[in-house]
């Protein structure tokens, strides 16, 4: 008897909680093949990519590679990129994997499905601004983090330079005072300090300076009052040039231009400004929001077609007061859930259960000088507001949360203890 084949393409936190818990209950057992599909051959969590720009974590020791974990996991990975989906077929077309010299390591590939989960998160929108393409660095994928970090670490290199340094300040400018550019600009202050401890560079965090630019009227727009005044006060004890009520219009290798004229001079430039799904996905014949997010039933099945599933940041999926469920990684790890268990239904020939989001609340970490955040706002009418510590000690759980779901308990537990020997037994920071 041939199996029914679940194809999830996208290995992100949903995605490889999704395929765990899958493999787990039907891949091991027999009931269904399970697949996951990904262009890189590792994951990692992406809330902390802005870490790894800053080498504060070594991605080499925390990805995970999708081949081994499959193996124990129940579930089969193939390597590549959707490019073509036949929903008449239930046939799905993966391009040629080619190295570095465009020779083919691997022929484009066609693969069946019985029922496919579209997983593939998002990007930043530069809402065609122009300049950010060429002169910008982005942080939506662990290469892209990693070329922020050697760029970084040769700029402080050159202003370590006595002539340069005595001149002036080595400057960073961010766009986008969402999580990621709020989390990457205390970062910075972290690194600076570690660099300098290290003998790395002669500069000092006095001599580092961050341009931190919102278009919104406040930074972290979406989350409540208390939260981004809270952070707002500490960047700027920190030193960060917060700049609100400010869209930028142009970006080249020197800066940014706003919109009244003004030009803010820089270094190194990061644009982590909007969000928007792959383009491709609104090419592929399914309904798609102008940002390129497939129109999801609250089921989280496709308008288009029962059998192709949406969740995450690619998936437009409206709730009760007309509003989407928010781009949060909390969001694609309660879809994950859910979806897990309406395919199980779905296999089963029951009917499947609709989505609703519940608020946990929002934790955001300033490296190593604070994390503020509050807790259990959809669980309440009132919020639990938390910093200091305590906060730190719950920004933490969510890594653990999430290694907790792809790996089980032990293994979890065993990282853990490995971890902390690692604050010991290896430097702070990646140098190299």
């Amino acid at each position: 008897m041939t199996l029914p084949r679940i194809v999830v393409v996208g290995g992100g936190a949903g995605g490889l909680e999704l395929v765990t818990r899958l493999g787990r209950q039907f891949g091991k057992r027999k009931r269904a093949e399970i697949v996951l599909v990904d262009r890189n051959p590792t994951h990692i969590w992406k809330p902390l990519l802005h870490e790894v720009a800053t080498g504060v974590l070594d991605s080499g020791l925390d990805e995970v590679s999708y081949q081994g974990h499959s193996k124990a996991h129940g579930y089969q990975f193939q390597r590549g990129t959707l490019c073509d989906l036949d929903r008449e077929n239930r046939t799905l077309t993966l391009a040629p994997i080619v190295d570095g010299d465009d020779n083919v390591v691997l022929p484009s590939r066609h693969l069946d499905y019985d029922y496919l989960v579209l997983a593939l998160g998002s990007v930043s929108n530069d809402f065609g601004t122009p300049g950010v393409a060429e002169h910008c660095h982005f942080l939506d994928s662990p290469h892209q983090a990693e070329a922020f970090r050697h760029d970084m670490l040769n700029t402080f290199l050159r202003y370590s330079d006595p002539e340069r340094r005595a001149n002036t300040k080595l400057t960073v400018g961010i766009v986008g005072a969402g999580a990621t550019g709020v989390e990457l600009a205390a970062e910075l202050y972290g690194a600076s300090k570690m660099l300098n401890s290290y003998g790395f560079t002669s500069l000092d965090s006095g001599q580092l300076e961050v341009h931190l630019i919102e278009a919104a009227p406040n930074i972290l727009p979406v989350l409540p009052e208390r939260i981004h005044k809270a952070v707002h006060r500490e960047l700027e004890r920190l030193g960060v040039h917060v700049h609100v009520d400010t869209r930028v219009t142009q970006a080249d290798e020197r800066g940014f231009v706003t919109a009244d004229g003004t030009r803010i001079e820089t270094d190194l430039n990061v644009w982590a400004a909007g969000i928007k799904a792959p383009a491709f996905l609104s090419e592929l014949g399914l309904a798609t929001e102008r940002n390129h997010q497939l129109k999801v039933q609250r089921s989280l099945q496709s308008v288009d077609d029962e059998r192709i599933f949406a969740f995450g940041d690619c998936a437009s999926c409206l709730q009760d007061n007309g509003k989407p469920v928010p781009p949060r990684a909390q969001a694609a790890h309660q879809q994950a859930t859910r979806l897990y268990h309406n395919l199980s239904a779905a296999l089963d020939g029951k009917p499947l259960t609709d989505f609703t989001f519940r608020d946990r609340g929002s934790l955001i970490s300033l490296a190593h000088f604070e994390a503020i955040g509050s807790l259990m706002r959809g669980a309440s009418a009132r919020s639990l507001f938390v910093e200091g510590r305590l906060a730190k000690v719950f920004y933490a759980s969510l890594y653990r949360m999430h290694q907790f779901a792809i790996h089980g308990a032990v293994k979890t537990g065993m990282t853990v203890v490995v971890d902390g020997l690692n604050r010991f037994l290896r430097p702070r920071m990646k140098l190299h």
